[in-house]
């Protein structure tokens, strides 16, 4: 089986009355984190509205972690198309792309907030054409073409770019939630996919579906799409126990839910957790739940549960809270780097075979320990030391030490 790949998603969801200077620096720190613990990718979103998601320029965001950082995929999730000249958005992404080494991901999305929408003054009917249209000139510009196009809210006259990407194909994808929109776009241009919908239970559930979408899309426009550039969204967070993970959680967890995704959002169908037990019970341990807040073991059933259902993708994306504090969320995200990750992808099997092998096929040492053992006894100096030997624990590290008590028993007797 190919192995997973493993990223995180920064919308951000940060709560209200932290300093933003200082939830700035906290995610850059994040992302350094993740590079260090071997994460390979890392998207951060775009957002003018809501209070909550106070990022309203991935790229600027992600130039100032490409300082930080030195190998992990620096990803925009989303850039909003619709509200930018696709000139300027593939100058940017260009630049980006130098100043990251060539670690850039461009996603790409219609806007996920009505309320962002309304702040530009854009018919919300208009958001996913647009985008559409956006990303067929980007595309070409990127190529190197150069580009005269009229359209009703953007014009290119000759226009060509200075720079192309660093990287000799820039990856490209597109956001998906559960309208088969997302899915449709990527199957026309052949690009990659990031589910985002995959948070809900109806998402989650849509996923073989929404896969179809894409092949369809593609056999019709005559490309092709690859699970391997299929991203997968889940919520999580890790301890050493459940029950350490859910007292961690649960307090952020309702002011997340009943604060932003209820009260400010105004979710259809989300209602109001009563307490912090039901928000944990309900988002994680009821019929229907799909976030993890519990152990490694739990998060790894999880994902493999998520691979079954979907019937294959390339990265899971975790998607990036303040349910617990920065302490306790930067030791989740180490514990699934430590423990889900090698699991997952199979990186300690070999170890435990060769321990496996080792402790249960002892006939095959006994001889290496009789030689040891004859060296000392034929030795009379060595042999006289063994009679007083006292420290079972000699050579503690190797596997060739003969019975030494046997050994000693042995001398006396004889």
């Amino acid at each position: 089986m190919p192995r997973l790949k493993f990223g995180a998603f920064l919308a951000p969801h940060h709560p209200i009355g932290e300093h933003p200077m200082l939830q700035f620096r906290r995610d850059i720190a994040l992302v350094e984190h993740l590079d260090n613990l071997g994460y390979d990718e890392f998207w951060c979103g775009e957002h003018h509205s809501s209070g909550w998601e106070m990022i309203a320029s991935p790229e600027m965001f992600l130039a100032a972690a490409a300082e930080r950082t030195k190998r992990i995929k620096l990803a925009t999730g989303v850039v909003s198309l619709p509200y930018h000249h696709p000139f300027n958005v593939a100058q940017r992404m260009v630049q980006l792309d130098y100043m990251s080494g060539g670690r850039v991901i461009f996603g790409t999305g219609p806007g996920a907030l009505a309320s962002d929408a309304h702040t530009f003054g854009i018919d919300p009917m208009v958001l996913r054409d647009r985008q559409d249209e956006a990303i067929g000139v980007i595309r070409r510009l990127l190529r190197g073409e150069r580009v005269t196009a009229e359209s009703d809210w953007f014009t290119l006259k000759d226009a060509a770019l200075q720079l192309l990407p660093l990287q000799e194909e820039m990856p490209l994808a597109v956001a998906s939630q559960i309208s088969p929109s997302g899915m449709t776009l990527a199957g026309k241009h052949g690009i990659g996919i990031i589910s985002i919908g995959s948070l809900s239970e109806e998402g989650l559930n849509a996923l073989p579906t929404q896969w179809g979408f894409a092949e369809a899309a593609a056999a019709k426009h005559g490309t092709t799409v690859d699970r391997a550039n299929w991203r997968v969204l889940l919520s999580w967070h890790v301890a050493e126990t459940r029950e350490k993970a859910m007292a961690e959680a649960r307090d952020g967890l309702l002011r997340h839910h009943n604060e932003y995704i209820t009260a400010t959002l105004q979710r259809p169908g989300a209602k109001p957790f009563k307490s912090a037990d039901e928000a944990v019970e309900k988002t994680a341990y009821s019929k229907g739940a799909v976030a993890t807040i519990g152990t490694p073991d739990d998060l790894i059933e999880r994902i493999k549960s998520v691979l079954a259902l979907s019937g294959g993708f390339g990265t899971v994306v975790g998607f990036v809270h303040d349910w617990a504090n920065p302490e306790n969320t930067m030791r989740s995200w180490d514990m699934v780097a430590r423990y889900v990750v090698p699991e997952i992808n199979g990186y300690v099997a070999k170890l435990r075979e060769s321990r496996e092998f080792v402790a249960t096929n002892r006939e095959y040492f006994d001889r290496a320990k009789e030689a040891v053992l004859s060296k000392i006894l034929a030795n009379e100096a060595a042999a006289e030391a063994l009679k007083v030997t006292k420290s079972p624990m000699l050579a503690a590290s190797s596997s060739n030490v003969p019975d030494l008590d046997a050994a000693r028993k042995k001398l006396k007797a004889g």
